[in-house]
């Protein structure tokens, strides 16, 4: 079932994606140069539809780049709350341990069990 919602999401985007490198297939000129624009230094003839992808895959890798950095403090803490229980499970077992099982003083009854 999974399979088939993957294919169903996965095969209109692949699809677009084809569509999108066949109808752009005309040669640009990437120019990093923004002072000379009629003999800029760097310059590369490239396929519209591979500077289209090398943004969005840019835009990609910067947003997850951001996302993981604004995520830290949350990691941080998840952290500290780990090894506040690990600590707290070892003293919990030590406290076990060093108790034997028939000294612990019953508990009194509550109040409200004595209406």
């Amino acid at each position: 079932m999974i399979r088939f919602l993957k294919a169903l999401v996965l095969l209109p985007i692949a699809i677009l994606i084809v569509l999108l490198a066949v109808a752009n297939r005309q040669i640009v000129t990437l120019s990093l140069d923004p002072f000379s624009q009629t003999a800029p230094e760097f310059a590369v003839p490239l396929p519209l539809f591979a500077v289209i992808f090398a943004a969005v895959m840019l835009g990609v890798v910067i947003g997850g780049i951001a996302a993981w950095l604004a995520q830290g403090k949350h990691r941080r803490e998840r952290r500290r709350y780990r090894r506040e229980a690990t600590s707290l499970r070892y003293e919990t077992d030590r406290l076990k341990a060093d108790t034997p099982r028939g000294t612990l003083p019953a508990v009194p009854p509550s109040p409200s069990s004595r209406l």
